[in-house]
């Protein structure tokens, strides 16, 4: 999440090429993939790029390809389980949880649960950057929360935003105040940290029917 907007972005992580998408401005920690801002578009009339949509849709396909590999292991299962650990972002862990609950009571078919040897891990620090998702396209990846931008934005938006991405979500620049994935869009005062309707349903058939689609995909 990104202030004043959204941003999102391809880039080469520490670990190898990684997708990252991100909502807010926040500082550069060492080891932390790099992302390029919109510099003075304002936040109200920010759409995105041609770069970030390609961004998005790179990111949701490899979301797609995680589900795949979780409902073959258990194709039987009401809900596949992801496994979480906020054991490295301590400053964010009632966040991480409300951000958890609040997920895990909006959808059926993906379950968020702490545990070891997690699916993706929460890191806190400074990035002028922003807080962001990323994801190494193999089903494994973090979620990066920025001291400042979590002081400007409400918090939990900021975490159930990003967590949206672990689950298959695109950022939608232009959204109101009521979608999650507008983010930083509606601007500060923004309060809301909930899915609306059609995200949540979003959610629930990728986590459903997305084993299909990933097949597909490869």
């Amino acid at each position: 999440m990104r202030h004043p907007k959204i941003l999102t972005s391809v880039l080469a992580t520490a670990l190898g090429a990684g997708l990252t998408l991100s909502l807010g401005v926040a500082p550069a920690a060492a080891g932390q993939p790099a992302e390029r801002t919109a510099a003075g578009t304002p936040y109200a009339a920010y759409a995105g790029s041609a770069e970030e949509a390609k961004a998005n849709q790179a990111f949701f396909d490899a979301v797609v390809k995680s589900v795949a590999k979780k409902r073959a292991a258990a194709p039987g299962a009401a809900a596949v389980t992801v496994v979480y650990s906020a054991a490295s972002a301590p400053t964010f862990r009632t966040q991480i949880a409300r951000s958890a609950q609040i997920w895990n009571s909006s959808v059926v078919n993906v379950r968020l649960v702490e545990g070891s040897n997690p699916d993706f891990a929460y890191y806190e620090g400074n990035d002028s950057r922003g807080s962001y998702a990323s994801t190494d396209g193999h089903g494994g990846g973090y979620i990066f929360l920025d001291y400042r931008q979590n002081q400007q934005y409400n918090s939990t938006r900021v975490t159930a935003h990003e967590t949206g991405h672990v689950l298959g979500l695109p950022d939608h620049y232009s959204g109101p105040c009521s979608e999650l994935m507008s983010g930083g869009g509606p601007g500060t005062s923004c309060q809301n940290p909930n899915p609306n309707a059609q995200e949540r349903a979003r959610v629930d058939q990728l986590w459903r029917f997305g084993l299909a689609s990933a097949v597909k995909v490869g």
